[in-house]
């Protein structure tokens, strides 16, 4: 079963008996969860029906008491058993005959950061049961989960603050949550994000700074660079660190230059590259201004730059500057 899947069982009330949360994703799989409990349990009834337990000092058998007693004034009980990969293989066998008949009024939920398949009780489970897995987002899911977000919460994005929200947060889901929150507040009454806003609340000077600093090394405008080089250098960025930008930014020129002349779309660009769509359209336009010669001398450049900072008594802001020299003339 996936998330989604998931998800529709609890809005239809068609709770399955046995489900197994896990991933990587801690923040949609602890979502899921609180509204699986939401949706079974209602809240006047969770001290008679809700019953939590954790692997690492949880035993089987009280566990399956628990889940063999009928709810109180109540049509279901849910019991939750989290960190359940901290639960030993004999534990695990412990739960084979149950799995092979579940209480129907009693919705059984594990969670846990991984499984292992091989062993009995989830490949019984796989058979009987909901294994859900929650994986992290890729670069170019992040702003259709920021949408989402935004829309349970009865807001929206300007496409411009969109894309200056996903450049400012990363890719942590429990962090943007944070920050969305915090915009949220910071609109009251409004429901409509624009740029003023997440510029307002959302602050990061030195990720402008780095995303800048190769946007104006793609556009070979050098006076700026250097400036913002200064800038990089100064907030105390490690050189080595600048020069991986630097090699980032231009691979993911050189892919989609590779990409533009074969004629692959923007969406598929996108997700091969691996950025989110809205900065395709630059890379796009920056690709065109190098020729695949260009490129092949620029990563020679790379190479020579990376050796001389890690040799001994190297001036590390005169090799950077040397190199951005070079790209920004380089032809």
């Amino acid at each position: 079963m996936t998330p989604a899947e998931l998800l529709k069982s609890i809005r239809n009330r068609d709770f399955p008996s046995l489900v197994f949360l896990y991933g990587s994703e801690s923040f949609t799989l602890e979502k899921a969860q609180r509204r699986l409990i939401d949706a079974v349990i209602p809240a006047e009834g969770r001290d008679f029906n809700l019953n939590r337990y954790h692997g690492k000092d949880c035993d089987a058998a009280a566990v399956l008491d628990t889940a063999r007693t009928f709810p109180v004034f109540a049509s279901h009980r849910l019991v939750l058993v989290k960190d359940a990969h901290q639960l030993n293989a004999f534990q695990l066998e412990k739960f084979l005959d149950y799995l092979r008949d579940p209480v129907p009024e009693t919705v059984l939920v594990f969670t846990a950061e991984k499984i292992d398949g091989r062993k009995k009780f989830f490949q019984e489970f796989k058979k009987r049961g909901a294994l859900v897995e929650f994986k992290k987002l890729y670069d170019n899911q992040i702003p259709g989960f920021i949408r989402e977000q935004a829309k349970e919460a009865g807001r929206s994005f300007t496409e411009d603050a969109l894309r200056l929200f996903c450049r400012r947060v990363g890719t942590h889901l429990q962090e943007i949550h944070a920050e969305l929150v915090k915009l949220f507040d910071y609109l009251g009454e409004r429901t409509l994000v624009d740029v003023a806003d997440v510029a307002a609340v959302v602050s990061d000077t030195r990720v402008d700074s780095v995303f800048d600093f190769t946007d104006a090394l793609g556009k070979r405008n050098r006076a700026e660079a250097l400036r913002l080089l200064g800038r990089i250098m100064n907030e105390g960025s490690a050189p080595l660190l600048i020069l991986s930008m630097m090699v980032r930014h231009f691979r993911q020129l050189w892919k989609t230059r590779e990409l533009v002349e074969q004629g692959v779309g923007s969406r598929d660009i996108a997700r091969r590259v691996g950025i989110n769509p809205y900065f395709v359209d630059g890379l796009v336009s920056q690709c065109r201004g190098f020729s695949m010669g260009e490129y092949r001398q620029l990563f020679v450049r790379f190479l020579e730059t990376d050796l001389a900072l890690k040799s001994s008594g190297a001036n590390a802001a005169a090799l950077l500057e040397q190199l951005v020299l070079g790209i920004g003339t380089s032809r």
